[in-house]
């Protein structure tokens, strides 16, 4: 109305403009909200010229040049899928083949669980959209429930089931003096209360090379006879960063509960997003239905993964060799594509003001972001803010 009178003239005009200074108080009480604290860190490094300046909070893989990677077996699956048929929309489950694929990766190729049709699964937009449907189907279904996120953990776990209107609770399970695993205060934390176990598998592949080691924690769940949900995404593995591809599962006791939590995790998803994007699952669903194809994706895997841990051991190497009195054995202790350094945030702050190294002030390191040109530098960084410790 305000833009019809507008365009009228004369009085009509005066109340366009009466008209949007009443509405512009709508949204007096909206403040700026916080940075992200991992998105800031690359706004902050984007934002440095200098030409010696380190990126390693990003949760992104890079080569060793520090360049972002496309994967050939990604590139083959899109020279196949181009001039794909039509662009309709997938169902709200999402694209069935690459589900399937999906569910063959996390409970395994010859799964009964799959066979007996006992998993409600859609596709979901990537990791963080998998986390998300999951909270809004807890919430809904069980609303007297609440969700315990370890600490530490992505930060954007809290913001999920924080959104999604999901009491917290915490629990611990690193030792922050070893930089390992606390077992006994895990165990004190969750103690036996009939938990159901919600996986964020965002990185499988990553930590060993091997998609199939790297699930081996979600089989013994299995074994063991938990029900559990499992969060899948191929942003990291695949490299498929923007287009958003991943998995939400959900075991059931049987194929008619299944198929009734599957029919409400799509009836959550309708009003959100109401369709998951095509591209991307065909790109997955060519690779891993493809034996060629798949093969060639658990090669490059392979790759990016042992990248990493050759950068876990350089990293360490640099800081024994500068004499450092601190023990660096949890970097090459720990897996996958982050280490959490031990760095306090007083000295993530030095790092950046006085060495232009970027990272989240939890001294998280993004191993991908090391490389053979970077590396020496990053570990005299770290042992001058370190050795009066």
């Amino acid at each position: 109305m305000a833009i019809r009178r507008a365009m009228s003239g004369g009085l009509m005009g005066r109340t366009a403009v009466l008209g949007e200074r009443s509405m512009s108080s709508w949204w007096r009480s909206v403040e700026p909200a916080p940075k992200d604290p991992i998105l800031g860190v690359t706004e902050a490094f984007l934002a440095d010229p200098n030409p010696d300046k380190v990126n390693v909070g990003v949760g992104a893989y890079r080569d060793d040049n520090g360049k972002p990677v496309v994967l050939e077996c990604v590139r083959e699956a899109e020279r196949r899928i181009a001039g794909y048929l039509n662009m309709e929309y997938l169902p709200m489950g999402g694209s069935v083949k690459m589900v399937e694929e999906t569910l063959k990766l996390a409970y395994g190729e010859n799964s009964e669980l799959i066979k007996d049709r006992r998993i409600a699964a859609v596709q979901a937009l990537s990791g963080t959209g998998a986390c998300r449907l999951f909270a809004d189907f807890q919430k809904r279904f069980r609303p007297d429930s609440q969700i315990y996120i370890p600490v530490p953990t992505w930060a954007n776990h809290h913001n999920i089931w924080r959104d999604a209107q999901v009491p917290q609770k915490t629990y611990h399970y690193y030792h922050p003096e070893s930089r390992g695993l606390d077992f006994a205060t895990m165990m004190d934390d969750i103690k036996v209360k009939g938990h159901f176990a919600f996986f964020d598998m965002a990185y499988q592949g990553f930590a060993s090379g091997d998609p199939e080691k790297d699930a081996k924690s979600i089989r013994i769940f299995l074994e063991d006879g938990h029900y559990i949900g499992i969060a899948q995404s191929y942003a990291k593995n695949m490299g498929l960063y923007g287009q958003r591809v991943g998995c939400l599962s959900v075991l059931c006791k049987d194929e008619k509960q299944a198929v009734a939590v599957k029919s409400q995790l799509q009836q959550l998803a309708r009003p959100t997003y109401s369709n998951p994007p095509l591209h991307g699952a065909l790109i997955v669903s060519t690779i891993l239905g493809d034996p060629d194809l798949k093969k060639l994706w658990l090669k490059e895997v392979k790759v990016m993964a042992d990248r990493i841990i050759g950068m876990r051991t350089a990293l360490r190497g640099n800081l024994e060799k500068l004499g450092s009195p601190l023990s660096w054995q949890h970097i090459t202790n720990q897996i996958g594509m982050f280490c959490y350094s031990g760095l306090t945030p007083e000295q993530v702050d030095r790092l950046t003001n006085e060495f232009h190294i970027y990272m989240t002030r939890n001294g998280r390191i993004s191993m991908a972001g090391v490389t053979t040109g970077n590396v020496e530098y990053l570990a005299n960084a770290i042992h001058e803010v370190t050795k009066s410790a």
